[in-house]
């Protein structure tokens, strides 16, 4: 089976990291998988904030935890959160900005490194929480958070992916 279709069938969410730091080689890997996705008329809206700071990690956790009304970590413990903004500016921004999101999971599991898809990202960028950090980044503009993709080695062996719903593709011939 090609590689590529393998990955897209077999990756699934983990919730339930290692502490151990990706190796920032692979991490670029990742990060420029997740450059290469395409963008509506290449406006490339998006952006990626790549946490690997453990302080700064634990600040977005606990605001993160707060925005769900929790106080969990809701990284699962993931060393490395790669959080996707996108310019509001352009009309496909939400697309864009998606689809930076699965190429870096996607890219993570071809690479033997789990990641979840982890929401709140527009809550926390639209308080002033957020905006003083993309302030302290000098990053300028009206930018909506997309995402956070918690990154890391799982730490427990990954499951079967879920069997997909039986009515999820129509075929009209």
């Amino acid at each position: 089976m090609n590689e590529v279709i393998k990955n897209m069938l077999t990756r699934v969410s983990v919730r339930g990291f290692k502490s151990d730091m990706i190796p920032s080689e692979t991490l670029e890997l990742i990060l420029e998988a997740g450059k290469s996705a395409p963008t509506g008329r290449n406006k490339q809206a998006p952006i990626i904030i790549a946490v690997t700071s453990k302080e700064l990690r634990d600040k977005i956790s606990k605001k993160n935890a707060e925005i769900m009304g929790t106080d969990t970590d809701p990284f699962y413990g993931a060393p490395v959160i790669l959080i996707v903004l996108a310019d509001k500016s352009v009309p496909t921004y939400i697309y864009d900005g998606t689809l930076v999101m699965e190429n870096l999971m996607l890219s993570a599991h071809s690479l033997g490194i789990g990641s979840c898809w982890i929401h709140r990202a527009k809550e926390e960028f639209e308080c002033d929480f957020g905006k003083e950090i993309l302030s302290s980044l000098g990053i300028e503009g009206d930018y909506e958070g997309i995402g956070h993709v918690a990154l890391g080695y799982a730490k427990d062996e990954l499951p079967e992916p879920k069997k997909r719903k039986s009515n999820y593709v129509y075929y009209v011939k």
